[in-house]
Protein backbone atom coordinates (compact mmCIF):
# COMPACT_ATOMS: atom_id res chain seq x y z
CA UNK A 1 0.00 0.00 0.00
CA UNK A 2 1.11 3.56 -0.28
CA UNK A 3 0.40 6.55 1.47
CA UNK A 4 -0.62 9.29 -0.52
CA UNK A 5 -0.39 12.83 1.03
CA UNK A 6 -1.93 15.70 -0.66
CA UNK A 7 -1.56 15.66 -4.60
CA UNK A 8 -0.73 19.42 -5.62
CA UNK A 9 -2.87 20.24 -8.49
CA UNK A 10 -5.11 17.12 -8.60
CA UNK A 11 -8.78 17.41 -8.46
CA UNK A 12 -9.35 16.89 -4.99
CA UNK A 13 -6.65 19.65 -3.95
CA UNK A 14 -7.29 22.82 -2.64
CA UNK A 15 -5.10 24.53 -5.33
CA UNK A 16 -8.15 24.45 -8.47
CA UNK A 17 -11.11 25.83 -5.96
CA UNK A 18 -8.50 27.93 -4.54
CA UNK A 19 -7.67 29.06 -8.40
CA UNK A 20 -11.39 29.47 -9.14
CA UNK A 21 -12.46 31.25 -6.22
CA UNK A 22 -9.41 34.34 -6.83
CA UNK A 23 -10.76 34.09 -10.40
CA UNK A 24 -14.43 34.74 -9.57
CA UNK A 25 -12.90 37.49 -6.84
CA UNK A 26 -12.85 35.48 -3.40
CA UNK A 27 -13.66 34.60 -0.88
CA UNK A 28 -11.17 31.85 -0.67
CA UNK A 29 -12.67 29.72 1.78
CA UNK A 30 -10.86 27.82 4.44
CA UNK A 31 -12.72 25.46 7.18
CA UNK A 32 -10.46 27.00 9.78
CA UNK A 33 -6.89 28.71 10.38
CA UNK A 34 -4.77 26.27 12.02
CA UNK A 35 -5.60 23.07 9.42
CA UNK A 36 -2.37 21.54 8.44
CA UNK A 37 -1.32 19.12 5.10
CA UNK A 38 1.67 17.70 3.57
CA UNK A 39 1.89 17.76 0.09
CA UNK A 40 3.54 15.95 -3.06
CA UNK A 41 3.51 16.59 -6.62
CA UNK A 42 1.93 14.20 -9.35
CA UNK A 43 5.43 12.74 -10.32
CA UNK A 44 5.92 12.12 -6.91
CA UNK A 45 2.82 10.37 -6.34
CA UNK A 46 3.56 8.33 -9.56
CA UNK A 47 7.31 7.59 -8.65
CA UNK A 48 6.22 6.35 -5.24
CA UNK A 49 3.52 3.88 -6.77
CA UNK A 50 6.11 2.64 -9.00
CA UNK A 51 9.03 2.34 -6.22
CA UNK A 52 6.82 0.91 -3.58
CA UNK A 53 5.68 -1.77 -6.05
CA UNK A 54 9.41 -2.88 -6.69
CA UNK A 55 10.12 -2.90 -2.91
CA UNK A 56 6.91 -4.86 -1.63
CA UNK A 57 8.18 -7.79 -4.13
CA UNK A 58 11.56 -7.94 -1.80
CA UNK A 59 9.38 -7.64 1.48
CA UNK A 60 8.66 -10.46 3.97
CA UNK A 61 5.05 -11.66 4.52
CA UNK A 62 3.81 -10.77 7.52
CA UNK A 63 0.55 -11.46 8.52
CA UNK A 64 0.03 -9.47 11.22
CA UNK A 65 1.39 -5.95 9.49
CA UNK A 66 1.72 -4.69 6.15
CA UNK A 67 4.20 -2.23 4.70
CA UNK A 68 2.46 1.07 3.78
CA UNK A 69 4.65 3.01 1.62
CA UNK A 70 4.83 6.68 2.41
CA UNK A 71 7.32 9.50 0.70
CA UNK A 72 9.26 12.35 2.79
CA UNK A 73 6.98 15.30 2.39
CA UNK A 74 8.75 17.13 5.08
CA UNK A 75 6.70 19.78 7.05
CA UNK A 76 3.13 20.24 6.82
CA UNK A 77 1.43 23.42 5.09
CA UNK A 78 -0.73 25.59 6.68
CA UNK A 79 -3.01 25.98 4.40
CA UNK A 80 -3.97 29.29 5.33
CA UNK A 81 0.02 30.25 4.09
CA UNK A 82 -0.77 28.66 0.59
CA UNK A 83 -4.35 30.73 0.20
CA UNK A 84 -2.04 34.00 0.92
CA UNK A 85 0.20 32.82 -0.87
CA UNK A 86 -1.84 31.88 -4.16
CA UNK A 87 -3.08 35.40 -3.46
CA UNK A 88 0.11 36.98 -3.81
CA UNK A 89 1.08 34.72 -6.45
CA UNK A 90 -1.91 35.88 -8.52
CA UNK A 91 -0.99 39.49 -8.21
CA UNK A 92 -3.10 40.34 -5.60
CA UNK A 93 -3.36 41.12 -2.03
CA UNK A 94 -5.49 39.28 1.08
CA UNK A 95 -7.98 41.77 2.15
CA UNK A 96 -7.82 42.50 5.73
CA UNK A 97 -10.98 43.06 7.75
CA UNK A 98 -9.60 45.27 10.16
CA UNK A 99 -8.25 48.10 7.72
CA UNK A 100 -10.94 46.84 4.83
CA UNK A 101 -7.72 46.88 2.31
CA UNK A 102 -6.87 44.22 0.33
CA UNK A 103 -8.33 42.55 -3.09
CA UNK A 104 -9.32 38.66 -1.89
CA UNK A 105 -10.77 38.06 1.56
CA UNK A 106 -10.22 34.75 3.19
CA UNK A 107 -12.94 33.22 4.47
CA UNK A 108 -13.46 30.73 8.07
CA UNK A 109 -16.38 28.07 7.48
CA UNK A 110 -15.64 25.98 9.70
CA UNK A 111 -14.38 22.38 9.86
CA UNK A 112 -16.62 19.66 8.29
CA UNK A 113 -17.94 17.04 10.30
CA UNK A 114 -14.60 14.36 10.07
CA UNK A 115 -12.60 16.73 9.32
CA UNK A 116 -9.23 16.96 11.27
CA UNK A 117 -7.21 20.14 11.79
CA UNK A 118 -3.55 18.25 11.64
CA UNK A 119 -3.33 15.47 8.88
CA UNK A 120 -1.37 12.13 10.46
CA UNK A 121 0.04 10.20 7.97
CA UNK A 122 0.02 7.00 10.07
CA UNK A 123 -2.00 5.63 12.42
CA UNK A 124 1.07 3.18 14.12
CA UNK A 125 4.39 4.82 14.86
CA UNK A 126 6.34 2.51 13.67
CA UNK A 127 8.15 4.25 10.14
CA UNK A 128 11.32 2.66 9.18
CA UNK A 129 13.63 3.64 6.46
CA UNK A 130 13.86 1.77 3.03
CA UNK A 131 16.71 1.68 0.06
CA UNK A 132 15.13 4.84 -1.54
CA UNK A 133 16.34 8.42 0.55
CA UNK A 134 12.80 9.87 0.48
CA UNK A 135 10.20 6.69 0.83
CA UNK A 136 9.73 5.58 4.37
CA UNK A 137 7.70 2.39 5.22
CA UNK A 138 5.33 1.76 7.86
CA UNK A 139 4.05 -1.34 9.57
CA UNK A 140 0.56 -1.06 9.70
CA UNK A 141 -1.86 -4.10 11.56
CA UNK A 142 -4.59 -5.25 9.64
CA UNK A 143 -6.55 -8.42 9.69
CA UNK A 144 -6.87 -10.68 6.95
CA UNK A 145 -9.85 -11.10 4.62
CA UNK A 146 -11.62 -14.22 6.46
CA UNK A 147 -11.73 -12.49 9.83
CA UNK A 148 -12.65 -8.35 8.44
CA UNK A 149 -15.62 -10.21 6.27
CA UNK A 150 -16.56 -11.76 9.60
CA UNK A 151 -16.53 -8.49 11.59
CA UNK A 152 -18.37 -6.53 8.97
CA UNK A 153 -21.09 -9.08 8.77
CA UNK A 154 -21.31 -8.48 13.01
CA UNK A 155 -21.51 -4.57 12.08
CA UNK A 156 -23.89 -4.96 9.66
CA UNK A 157 -26.58 -7.09 11.87
CA UNK A 158 -25.39 -4.37 14.74
CA UNK A 159 -26.43 -1.41 12.29
CA UNK A 160 -29.45 -3.39 11.28
CA UNK A 161 -30.86 -4.24 14.88
CA UNK A 162 -29.72 -0.74 15.93
CA UNK A 163 -27.90 -1.55 18.38
CA UNK A 164 -25.10 1.17 19.14
CA UNK A 165 -23.55 -0.15 21.84
CA UNK A 166 -22.23 -3.63 19.86
CA UNK A 167 -21.49 -0.86 17.18
CA UNK A 168 -19.14 1.08 18.86
CA UNK A 169 -17.69 -2.46 20.51
CA UNK A 170 -17.05 -4.00 16.88
CA UNK A 171 -15.80 -0.09 15.80
CA UNK A 172 -13.32 0.05 18.64
CA UNK A 173 -11.79 -3.27 17.78
CA UNK A 174 -11.88 -2.61 14.28
CA UNK A 175 -10.36 0.87 14.04
CA UNK A 176 -7.43 1.67 15.62
CA UNK A 177 -7.77 4.83 17.84
CA UNK A 178 -11.27 4.87 17.20
CA UNK A 179 -12.57 7.41 19.89
CA UNK A 180 -16.40 7.67 19.47
CA UNK A 181 -18.12 11.11 20.42
CA UNK A 182 -20.39 10.43 22.95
Amino acid sequence: MVRFGNVLDSSGSVMPLFRSQIRTGGPLTLTHPDVTRYFMTVSEAAELVIQAAGMTKNASKNVQAAPVYLLDMGEPVKIIELARSMIQLSGLSVYEVATGDGDIEIKIIGLRPGEKLFEELLIGGSISNTSHPKIKVGDESFLPWSKLQLELNFLQKSMQDCDEQSVVTIMSKLVTGFVPNN
